[in-house]
């Protein structure tokens, strides 16, 4: 099964690249914004996606995301893959 979890884009990280920075629930990464890149990279800075192995794979409104992260905490498997982004995240920064 394939599992997207919202996330909040931050900032472009490599404007050539389209890489930006998501924020996940408390945790950052780099992810691709090549899948919903209809439009200048800097209109998506703010919005939300559903974010899976490290791609933006869609765009979506705050509640959806709100009410996805909702149902995801529910069934147990956002704690887990969060946990698995945030052990990945410290691994890439050398802490782990």
């Amino acid at each position: 099964m394939c599992l997207g979890i919202p996330g909040q884009i931050m900032a472009i990280t490599d404007e050539a690249r389209l890489m930006a920075l998501a924020d996940v629930s408390g945790v950052r990464r780099e992810v691709s914004l090549a899948p919903v890149a209809d439009r200048p990279v800097d209109e998506i800075v703010g919005q939300w996606a559903l974010i899976h192995v490290g791609f933006a794979m869609a765009l979506i409104d705050e509640d959806e995301a709100a009410r996805t992260l909702e149902a995801l905490r529910d069934l147990g498997e956002a704690q887990e893959a969060l946990e698995a982004m945030a052990e990945g995240q410290k691994a890439l920064e050398g802490q782990g």
